[in-house]
C-alpha cells in the first residue's frame, strides 16, 4: 500500500475503504441475523444446509469481491483519484 503524492488522494481512499468495509460487515451482519431467526422455523435440515450453504456462497463471492476491489484501488488509487480530483479543480476553477 503505498502513499500518494497528494494527501486528498489518500483520504478519497480512506474513505471509499472504510464504507466498503462497513458495507460488508452490514452484509455480514445481515445474513447471520437473518439466519439465527430462520433456524427455529426451519424444519428439515436438508432445507438448513441448503439456507447456510446459498448464504455462505453469497458472503464468499461478495466478500472476495471487496478485497479484490479494495487492493485494486490500493494499487491504482493515484490514477483513479486523481482523475476525480482533476475535474473537481477544473470546476472548480470554471466557478470562479
Amino acid at each position: 500500500m503505498s502513499k500518494s503524492s497528494d494527501p486528498r488522494v489518500d483520504r478519497m481512499y480512506a474513505g471509499d475503504r472504510g464504507a466498503a468495509i462497513l458495507a460488508l460487515g452490514t452484509l455480514w451482519a445481515t445474513y447471520l441475523f437473518v439466519f439465527w431467526e430462520l433456524l427455529p422455523l426451519v424444519g428439515d435440515s436438508t432445507v438448513l444446509y441448503v439456507l447456510a450453504a446459498g448464504a455462505g456462497l453469497v458472503l464468499l463471492f461478495n466478500t472476495a469481491s471487496i478485497v479484490a476491489m479494495l487492493a485494486h484501488y490500493s494499487e491504482d488509487r493515484s490514477h483513479i483519484y486523481g482523475l476525480d480530483l482533476h475535474y473537481l479543480d477544473e470546476m472548480k476553477k470554471s466557478r470562479g
